[in-house]
């Protein structure tokens, strides 16, 4: 895949497509498909910059069909709710793209159901979200999910013996769990739909080192992570660039199912679209089942066959 670019993307013409969060890489999704005629839902927390967001899609294509929805991905009755909404207004849903996500707050934090902010946000709420859309899903065309994950995930470990962080929370490890599971949750995914017949191409992706607000609105000014954004800002390509790996995953013809997409340059940071090296941690099969059936558990869903 040589220089793949936003322009690669074929017609979406006739496709709706999911996509949560409503600034930085996934404003640029939402661009980027609408740009090729998709009708896009932008889902997020704060209905202000949902609609800012929207009014930016409309703004540079006047002729898109784009709307907000209100989803808290840390509160899993919103999420149940978005998909009652959702399985009432449309009949089927081609793309998911599970991309919102906090990062690294410096206390610990819990969601409205007491589970740790990252776990529920990044993960959990996906995770739960993807079960409540896809009886959609399943009636999309080519549907796809794509799942958002990070570099950070190479670091990550699911914590099986403490979740939530309950014991010694460090806010870097929190996060690379919560994006380690995205990625297990990806590969389970197709492996589960090829399993029941479900038709969906499940793919991972990541961003590589990308200029977004993730870090500034949840780390300190003088924090590691705040300090990095602000001094080594070269370092940071730009939404749109970082944006591609998910791009590509969704909507380009050679991305394949339980495939996982990141830059192309610099250990990963940057550049174009390519495939992504899987940490060893994702590939544990039995991790991913035993992540699964916790996962049900705590969002109380089922995938149903």
């Amino acid at each position: 895949m040589s220089r793949w670019t936003q322009s690669s993307i074929p017609p979406q013409a006739g496709r709706t497509a999911v996509v949560t969060g409503t600034g930085g890489l996934g404003l640029e999704c939402a661009l980027a498909l609408a740009g090729a005629g998709a009708r896009v839902i932008i889902a997020g927390r704060n209905a202000d910059k949902g609609q800012a967001a929207v009014a930016q899609v409309q703004a540079r294509f006047p002729a898109a069909s784009v709307r907000f929805a209100s989803l808290d991905l840390s509160s899993l009755e919103s999420v149940a709710e978005f998909g009652r909404r959702l399985r009432g207004s449309f009949a089927s849903v081609d793309l998911l793209i599970n991309n919102a996500a906090i990062m690294a707050p410096p206390q610990r934090l819990l969601s409205v159901d007491g589970l740790e902010l990252q776990f529920a946000t990044n993960y959990l709420g996906h995770f739960a979200l993807t079960a409540h859309l896809l009886p959609l899903l399943r009636r999309g065309r080519d549907p796809r999910v794509v799942s958002v994950s990070s570099k950070a995930a190479s670091a990550g470990a699911i914590r099986f013996d403490d979740l939530q962080h309950e014991r010694g929370y460090r806010p870097m490890k929190a996060y690379g769990q919560s994006k380690l599971a995205c990625l297990m949750f990806a590969l389970e995914l197709q492996r589960r739909s090829d399993a029941a017949g479900w038709g969906i191409r499940s793919i991972g992706a990541h961003p590589g080192i990308t200029r977004t607000e993730l870090i500034p609105n949840s780390a300190p000014r003088l924090s590691a992570a705040g300090l990095a954004r602000r001094a080594l800002w070269f370092l940071f390509q730009p939404p749109g660039q970082g944006a591609l790996p998910s791009l590509f995953a969704a909507t380009a013809k050679q991305a394949e199912a339980g495939g996982y997409y990141g830059p192309d340059r610099l250990a990963e940071t940057r550049g174009h679209p390519a495939e992504a090296e899987v940490p060893a941690a994702a590939l544990e099969r039995h991790d991913a089942e035993r992540l699964w059936h916790v996962s049900e558990h705590l969002a109380g869903v089922r995938y149903a066959s």
